[in-house]
C-alpha cells in the first residue's frame, strides 16, 4: 500500500516546519494551537469582508438554489 507523501508546511504561529501527518497540523504543537485561538477570541484576526445574509443575496422570498427540497 503506498505512503500518503506528506505536505510541509509552517506553524502559523511560530514558524516552525510542520508535516501534514503531525497530530497538531496545521500547528506545530497544542500550545501554538492554543495561542491561535487565543488571537481570535482577542479579536486580533478578524474577517475583512462582511459576510452577506443568504436573504440579502437571494431576495428573501426566492428558495436558496442550493437548497433541495424533500
Amino acid at each position: 500500500m503506498p505512503r500518503k507523501k506528506a505536505i510541509q508546511l509552517r506553524c502559523p504561529t511560530c514558524k516552525t516546519e510542520v508535516k501534514s501527518t503531525d497530530t497538531e497540523f496545521p500547528f506545530c504543537s497544542e500550545r501554538c494551537r492554543l495561542i491561535d485561538l487565543g488571537r481570535w477570541a482577542s479579536g486580533h484576526y478578524v474577517i475583512s469582508s462582511p459576510v452577506k445574509d443568504v436573504e440579502d443575496e437571494y431576495g428573501g422570498d426566492e428558495p436558496d438554489p442550493g437548497r433541495h427540497e424533500s
